[in-house]
């Protein structure tokens, strides 16, 4: 008999902490389940969790499997179910209006009213649809959601960011091998949030994250409001939550989440100068010379006041405030990648930050230009356009016409993701691809030397085909370089048609001073021309030795001539070369010259 009541009180318990219930939601009854932890106490915080398409909020619940983690921290977690079939299949959710984002609503009112629960600390998240609806919620209820936690699902249409909206903390879970939401256009999604947030476009990364081979994890921030953005990369898992590796999705969602409140306590950091969140310079041919970095910054508390601000490479300490305005010179930057952090912190001890990224690279082999084209409807990193109405420069997005990168869907392609851009006038360098362009994020240098640059090109909308011309320039705009040449291959203006393969062309130039340049393709001088690039590689040959001027007075009595590569040569084309003289009194002078 003790027995059978001690499993009665133990079932009783069980369905105290675990319970289905229903809400009536403007005329229709809307069902959830509830996780709530003995204990709770008041003011606790609230997660969300929503199902996928045709899935159930007790599938979710066995899924996510974060009744543990819930337990030890105390908080109450809610499973919602999307509304279906009357056999309860098909359950689908709203991610376009209002339906769902009023069902959640009154969940959080509900639990407020049962539990006690802590408004500031409601947590949002879901799988697949559900993840759908995570996006859909951050524009329409972000004063309602400290944080969001979408799992394998993303807008389908693109990832759209209020101009109104608060930053948002956003921690996105997905498989590389999922076949349902694929994983490609994750990316795209996220860095509409990152660039609203403000945060840095390049990401810190951990791989084997906490010890799992197949786990990468990617950071952005800190932004505005001292918000991150995280991408919890899966390597080749499907669609589903994963719980392996010894990482449990639900526990790194709450990890994440739980560092985030509608209520700010923590001072918050903006950075001011530099204007890019990350900078990068490139130096090929020698080693770099990195331009002094002023930082300014400016620094605010919500409940209290900020007692000091200090400026960090990394974790070495470059200065330290105690008043405003705050601003450090940072130089002497060498190869490598170095985060610039700035760390204000108030009269309580809380801390918040911020950074500048500053990638410096000495590239010894080829560096692609086009590493970058990761995302549809954007300007990518380093890269800027004009199409004679509108200059775009990289990074930005959310473009639904004009110059833009394009992912290639057609099963006969030459290239995955291209960068296009049109000539809309006609007029003279009215239509170009800029990469190292003025006011993006990238410094190239080029030291002295021969090059090959490597690239794909052709016409998007142009079935007659249209010229292009390509051009290594300096920051004032004169050309070292020029070609023309037209491409072979069309599109046929829609990103899904096949295009046949492409031979790399090569184009060889001469950099006869080192300096900073940028590498342009320009459309045709005709109305609606048009390009795409799809690959651009550059690669230092060699380099130009033993180039000086000596003083002399005697007469020439010999000329010789070598590559650029420092090799005896007999000139036999077009193209440059180092001359060397030798004179009766036995001085010489070499020094390059174009035949």
């Amino acid at each position: 008999m003790r027995k059978i009541l001690l499993s009665i009180l133990l079932l009783s318990s069980l369905c105290l902490t675990a319970s289905a219930d229903v809400i009536t939601v403007g005329n229709t009854q809307r069902e959830y389940i509830v996780y709530v932890p003995q204990n709770l106490g008041d003011n606790r915080p609230l997660l969300i969790s929503c199902h996928g398409a045709n899935q159930s909020a007790d599938y979710q619940k066995g899924m996510l499997a974060i009744e543990s983690v819930a337990d030890t921290a105390k908080f109450v977690t809610v499973f919602p179910n999307g509304i279906g079939n009357a056999d309860g299949s098909s359950r689908m959710w709203d991610i376009g209006g209002d339906r769902d984002i009023n069902f959640i609503k009154a969940l959080i009112d509900k639990m407020v009213d049962l539990y006690k629960i802590d408004r500031k600390r409601v947590y949002l998240s879901g799988f697949s649809m559900g993840g759908m609806l995570t996006y859909h919620a951050m524009n329409k209820i972000p004063d309602l959601i400290a944080a969001f936690a979408p799992i394998s699902g993303y807008p389908i249409g693109g990832a759209t960011a209020n101009a109104s909206v608060r930053a948002i903390p956003i921690i996105h879970t997905h498989g590389t091998g999922d076949d349902v939401c694929t994983y490609g256009p994750v990316q795209g999604n996220l860095n509409v949030w990152i660039n609203h947030n403000g945060c840095p476009t390049t990401a810190e990364v951990t791989k084997n994250y906490r010890g799992a081979s197949g786990i990468t994890r990617y950071t952005w921030g800190p932004g505005n409001d001292g918000v991150e953005v995280v991408l919890m990369e899966l390597k080749d898992k499907g669609h589903w939550i994963s719980n392996d590796w010894g990482v449990k999705t639900g526990d790194e969602i709450w990890k994440f989440c739980k560092n985030y409140s509608l209520e700010l306590k923590n001072p918050t950091v903006r950075i001011t100068a530099p204007k890019q969140t990350s900078l990068t310079y490139i130096s090929m041919g020698g080693s770099s010379e990195v331009p002094a970095l002023t930082v300014t910054a400016t620094a605010d508390d919500p409940d209290g006041q900020v007692v000091k601000v200090a400026f960090y490479d990394g974790s070495t300490l470059l200065k330290e405030q105690t008043a405003g305005p705050f601003t450090c010179e940072v130089s002497g930057l060498t190869k490598g990648s170095h985060t610039i952090r700035v760390v204000a912190t108030d009269d309580e001890g809380r801390t918040g930050s911020n950074r500048v990224l500053v990638n410096v690279e000495e590239p010894t082999g080829s560096y692609l230009l086009q590493k970058t084209f990761t995302t549809s409807n954007s300007v990518p990193e380093g890269w800027a356009t004009y199409d004679g109405t509108a200059t775009r420069t990289g990074f930005s997005s959310g473009y639904s016409n004009g110059p833009r990168v394009f992912q290639f869907t057609g099963s006969e392609r030459a290239f995955d993701w291209g960068l296009y851009t049109r000539n809309v006038n006609g007029k003279a360098k009215e239509g170009y691809a800029r990469f190292a362009a003025k006011g993006t994020n990238t410094t190239l240098t080029l030291h002295t030397g021969n090059y090959n640059l490597y690239h794909k090109v052709c016409n998007w909308n142009c079935s007659s085909f249209s010229p292009v011309t390509l051009a290594v320039e300096d920051m004032d705009g004169k050309a070292i370089y020029t070609e023309t040449f037209t491409p072979t291959v069309n599109i046929g203006n829609s990103a899904g048609n096949n295009f046949s393969t492409m031979s790399l062309k090569t184009s060889n130039f001469d950099v006869q001073e080192k300096g900073q340049y940028t590498i342009t393709f320009y459309t045709a001088d005709a109305a609606w021309a048009d390009l795409v690039v799809g690959v651009a590689s550059l690669y230092r040959k060699s380099a130009v030795t033993a180039v000086h001027a000596a003083k002399t007075d005697g007469r020439v009595v010999r000329t010789t001539y070598f590559t650029m590569a420092g090799q005896p040569v007999k000139p036999v084309r077009h193209g440059s070369y180092i001359q060397k003289k030798i004179h009766a009194d036995g001085t010489a002078d070499s020094r390059v010259v174009v035949l």
